[in-house]
């Protein structure tokens, strides 16, 4: 929800609209809330004489937690940092990719970032023991992440929205030091 940055949704960056959208942990942040969001066609398909019963649904408190959640994205402009900041951060990282041949490529949009690892650029062989290394690495200096897709050589960076250029600088400097060891 605004991580993306250029787009409230991932899929709006697609030109698509789903006939369904789940939304889980950010829209609760932290707090136990999911939501499902339908066409009205497939909504009155529930409307067949099945009483359709959900333990949690309609929670007056869970509800007042996802409002609020919603309006410090737009009051806090939450969306536009993840654009502004996630721009800087995916900057940062290909800086460093001109020097550092294991980084493959870096990939994605806003605060939803993926940076590929490789063995060399010329092959394009994964990663996947530099990027185990480095994710230790970093847990060993304060800064915890992980890895995904098929080889476990991506690098998934997912920071929280309020981040701010100063922690990402941080994250460059563990990054530079992992990758330069």
């Amino acid at each position: 929800m605004g991580r993306m940055g250029s787009t409230f949704w991932g899929f709006e960056l697609h030109d698509v609209v789903p006939d369904i959208v789940t939304i889980g942990k950010p829209l609760g942040s932290g707090h136990p809330l999911a939501a499902v969001v339908t066409t009205p066609e497939i909504a009155n398909s529930f409307i067949n004489g099945m009483e359709y019963f959900n333990t949690f649904g309609g929670n007056p408190v869970s509800a007042a937690i996802g409002q609020t959640v919603l309006d410090v994205i737009v009051d806090e402009a939450l969306q536009r940092n993840a654009l502004t900041v996630g721009n800087y951060l995916m900057n940062g990282v290909r800086e460093l990719g001109k020097s550092i041949e294991t980084i493959g490529d870096v990939r994605g949009s806003g605060l939803f970032i993926g940076v590929e690892f490789v063995t060399d650029r010329a092959s394009q062989s994964p990663g996947t023991q530099i990027t185990k290394d480095l994710i230790e690495f970093a847990r060993e200096n304060g800064v915890f992440l992980s890895s995904d897709g098929p080889a476990d050589n991506v690098l998934k960076i997912k920071p929280p929205m309020i981040i701010g250029k100063a922690e990402v600088d941080q994250f460059l400097d563990v990054l530079q030091r992992g990758l330069s060891r």
